[in-house]
């Protein structure tokens, strides 16, 4: 799995407008796209600055978004913010947030749901909340 940080500052009293695009525009864009997993969105107390983190199944769908889709989510976004965003990628090593799987299963693996059966993928050394 893959992550995307988008760090920006925004200007005064416009994190409700943020806020709406993002959830109207942008994260249904982003649930379109290939290898999206999950968007978090943090706020500091005053509203002046935002991060976003995205997840992707892999570090290329995460390079693809941010050559093409990106720019056009800046453009969307452009009249609140206040600067340039600051964008940092990392490969994630752990994660208690979702049952994603950080690496993909081998075809001989099994997974036991929570009715039982085994299904491919589980690995018995993993552990899930």
């Amino acid at each position: 799995m893959f992550a995307r940080k988008v760090a920006a500052r925004l200007k005064p009293n416009s994190l409700t407008e943020f806020m709406n695009l993002m959830e109207c525009e942008i994260l249904p864009w982003l649930r379109k796209q290939e290898g999206f997993l999950d968007l978090i969105t943090l706020a500091v107390p005053d509203g002046r600055e935002v991060t976003t983190v995205s997840f992707w199944d892999h570090k290329e769908n995460a390079q693809a978004y941010n050559s093409c889709g990106y720019p056009e989510v800046l453009k969307t976004l452009g009249k609140l913010l206040d600067g340039t965003p600051y964008v940092k990628t990392f490969d994630v090593v752990s994660s208690t947030l979702q049952r994603v799987a950080l690496s993909r299963p081998t075809e001989g693996d099994n997974l036991v749901h929570e009715t039982g059966a085994a299904q491919p993928g589980y690995r018995p050394h993993e552990t899930r909340p």
